[in-house]
């Protein structure tokens, strides 16, 4: 599951733990973007803030990893770079890529998006259960499996505003996520 996680929520959680039930997975990587390539304004928190407060909103879920692998790269983060990464670490293995709905509009600007999906299937969380047509102009061997449904307006861009605003963001985030950002004085 990649993102900016900027900061991560509850919602990632969530979906991850969909994704992991409706799959059968017997593993979840969070993987941090370095610099997500079609995201309009770099993250707020630098990098390895953001991989610790993925590595705290996880900590005891048995399963679950982050990886420092994109952010170690530098640069733009690729899908297609890290699903060839985990290709080569677990050749054998069924790999899912964790995405939403509103990423499923922007596949085709997935960089090499027709490669990527040698090495992947994604695994679509919709918020309705019409699970929303991928594009007329994405390859035709891109897999797309669906989630099931689940309505959650949560996002990293209201949390961020909120904390901004110095509103609560206690039902937000796990505690140990929040506690960071306060601790660290992020978002401000």
């Amino acid at each position: 599951m990649g993102g900016s996680f900027d900061p991560p929520h509850h919602g990632h959680l969530i979906l991850a733990q969909d994704a992991a039930e409706a799959l059968s997975l017997g593993s979840v990587v969070f993987v941090p973007a370095a610099a997500a390539p079609l995201k309009k304004h770099p993250p707020v928190a630098a990098a390895p803030e953001r991989l610790e407060m993925v590595r705290a909103a996880i900590a005891g879920h048995h399963g679950w990893e982050a990886s420092d692998w994109e952010i170690r790269q530098g640069g733009t983060s690729h899908s297609l770079h890290t699903a060839r990464h985990w290709r080569e670490r677990h050749p054998d293995a069924d790999i899912f890529w964790i995405i939403g709905a509103d990423q499923l509009a922007q596949l085709p600007a997935w960089h090499r998006i027709g490669e990527l999906a040698q090495h992947v299937r994604f695994a679509l969380a919709a918020r309705t259960a019409d699970t929303p047509d991928p594009p007329p102009t994405l390859p035709p061997q891109v897999r797309i499996v669906p989630l099931p449904p689940r309505r959650m307006d949560i996002s990293s861009t209201e949390i961020r505003e909120r904390i901004r605003k110095n509103l609560p963001v206690d039902f937000f985030l796990p505690e140990p996520v929040h506690r960071h950002i306060e601790r660290r004085q992020l978002y401000r």
